[in-house]
């Protein structure tokens, strides 16, 4: 049974901050649980999220819940090794431009192409509906097993 991957140890970094002001929008609040804190990704054209994982992990679904107007409808999923710097495309995925949780099996369904086996997972924002290039998102979470 899949479960979350994200725990305690696992690390987390992002491509940037709305002005800096990781207190307010930092990559903490991808994870914390509430429902009106977010990360708020500076202005840009590609956007992403790094998690590095305690060990190695095998990823079936992830969960990303954007705020309407500043999602990316174009997203690619990559993984690598643990002493690795190359990642390779895991899957491509295409979410809605929508506020609600979309989850991988349900709402945007992507084939992971050869072994979804990774320690380091990186989230890669193509684009982003917001003018600007921001992405904001409230939710994420990735489920698998810990191997």
């Amino acid at each position: 049974m899949a479960t979350s991957l994200i725990c305690a140890g696992t690390v987390s970094r992002v491509s940037s901050v709305l002005n800096r002001d990781s207190k307010q929008f930092g990559k903490k609040h991808l994870f914390d649980g509430h429902e009106e804190t977010c990360w708020n990704s500076d202005q840009g054209a590609i956007q992403w999220v790094l998690l590095e994982f305690p060990q190695m992990v095998k990823i079936s679904e992830v969960r990303l819940q954007f705020q309407g107007g500043f999602a990316s409808t174009d997203c690619r999923l990559e993984g690598c090794g643990k002493n690795e710097d190359v990642f390779t495309t895991l899957a491509t995925f295409y979410p809605e431009d929508k506020n609600s949780l979309q989850i991988s099996f349900y709402f945007f369904h992507f084939p992971i192409h050869g072994d979804p086996l990774a320690h380091k997972l990186k989230i890669v924002f193509e684009n982003s509906t917001d003018f600007f290039g921001r992405i904001i998102v409230y939710k994420l979470d990735v489920l698998g097993e810990k191997l």
